[in-house]
């Protein structure tokens, strides 16, 4: 399972910079506006092989210092909670502030490597005055340039050394693993709850590999499998005001760890931005995905209800639409282990391979029919398709001119895909490549 780093520090010292290095991205990730989508702050990095997530802790905290300082404070503690390397981020131009001090009196209470990353540092006279972040008492510090990129890769090369200083966690059993996520309060626990019952002989405790979820074995009506809980998000967030950046970070971990993802929202509530969030995360990481609406029995129905619920929630979630959406009540167990049906549906779907011969006359077909558009009177001429051995769904289309076919193009060959094999509640990746 992926590790997680998280760039922790005051802002504009370019943390996001930083961020968009590492995860190989030109967004913009800090918005001083308050409200700023979380999903913006993590992303994915490979160095040297090994894949790993990123968190940027950016704070978007406005007047008082002793206000900034607080929400500060929250930030890099749950940072410190859920991420297994921090990157402690300051500027060399302003030298060691009371903030910095702060940050660094956190970190240097806690068994995690911290990484001292002194920025902007362009210059001997400058490396010079960077010598000063030895006084904050932590070993391992780097000297860079976010905005050049200098100094990065010794960063990474370091990060790479402490994931495999690591002791290995111990691997469960191959069965499948569904993971229960969602915002506080929309269900998950009772979720879990209903499916399990009173019945424990048919359950057994596993020890999780995350910190934080319960692994439930689940052997029951001729099934096997893992429930991976992440309830444990609804006690904790009472506690703290930022849930949302805690529920993407709590939910990075529930997500990589699984194979598919039950997405519970709340029916009296609708499918909201924090769920949209955790929704692209599911997506990002290749994981399959049922989307439950629970607490179906509280909502006032008539014969359209459904079906308008169904087309608001395809809305929101464009363009991926091909995902199972049940209406459940934890409550009164209605339609909890169809839930599960689905859920082990959409695990053989991503487990899905077609052969390629049957692939290429499929769709060569299909792009003969359609070809992709010319560009400036260039015929582009797709050749070849074959799938790659990936875990997850993913096809790569060989063409004379892939540099001019655009992502519409690309869902065209998704949806012809998706038209003719079943791939519901799977995210499908498409490469085009040289031939």
């Amino acid at each position: 399972m992926s590790n997680i780093v998280a760039i922790v520090g005051r802002p504009n010292v370019g943390k996001s910079t930083l961020f968009n290095r590492m995860t190989e991205t030109r967004k913009a990730i800090v918005d001083e506006m308050e409200g700023v989508t979380r999903d913006r702050h993590y992303g994915k990095c490979v160095w040297n092989g090994i894949d790993f997530s990123v968190i940027d802790t950016g704070g978007y905290i406005e007047n008082s210092e002793d206000v900034f300082e607080k929400e500060i404070s929250k930030q890099v503690l749950l940072a410190i909670e859920e991420a297994d390397v921090i990157y402690f981020m300051v500027d060399v131009e302003t030298g060691i502030t009371e903030l910095d001090d702060t940050v660094a009196a956190l970190l240097r209470k806690i068994e995690k490597p911290v990484i001292v990353v002194v920025n902007k540092v362009d210059n001997n006279e400058r490396r010079n005055e960077a010598y000063e972040f030895y006084s904050l008492g932590f070993d391992n510090i780097f000297f860079v340039s976010s905005m050049s990129g200098s100094g990065t890769g010794e960063i990474l090369d370091r990060t790479v050394e402490v994931f495999n200083l690591k002791p290995e966690e111990e691997e469960i059993e191959d069965v499948p693993k569904f993971t229960i996520v969602g915002r506080p309060n929309v269900g998950k626990s009772s979720f879990l709850n209903a499916l399990v019952g009173e019945e424990r002989n048919i359950v057994t405790a596993v020890a999780g590999t995350t910190r934080d979820t319960i692994n439930t074995r689940y052997k029951k009506f001729n099934k096997d499998f893992f429930l991976v809980d992440t309830a444990g998000l609804r006690k904790r967030s009472k506690q703290m005001e930022n849930v949302e950046f805690y529920s993407v970070m709590r939910s990075i971990r529930a997500i990589e760890s699984a194979d598919v993802c039950f997405l519970i929202i709340d029916a009296t509530l609708g499918i909201e931005g924090q769920d949209l969030n955790i929704f692209r995360l599911i997506q990002k990481n290749h994981k399959g995905l049922v989307i439950l609406v629970n607490k179906w029995d509280l909502v006032e129905k008539d014969n359209h209800t459904l079906k308008e619920y169904e087309k608001a929630i395809h809305k929101k979630i464009e363009p991926f639409t091909d995902v199972p959406i049940m209406f459940i009540s934890a409550l009164t167990k209605q339609r909890i282990f169809q839930a599960l049906e689905m859920g082990e549906a959409v695990y053989e779907n991503r487990r899905r391979k077609i052969k390629t011969a049957e692939l290429n006359t499929l769709m060569l077909e299909a792009i003969e029919n359609t070809p992709p558009p010319s560009i400036k009177g260039k015929y582009i001429k797709i050749k070849y398709v074959t799938q790659l051995q990936t875990y997850y769904p993913a096809f790569v289309f060989f063409a004379n001119l892939p540099q001019y076919i655009k992502e519409p193009y690309k869902r065209f060959l998704e949806n012809q895909l998706r038209k003719n094999y079943n791939f519901n509640g799977v995210p499908i990746e498409i490469f085009i490549r040289k031939k």
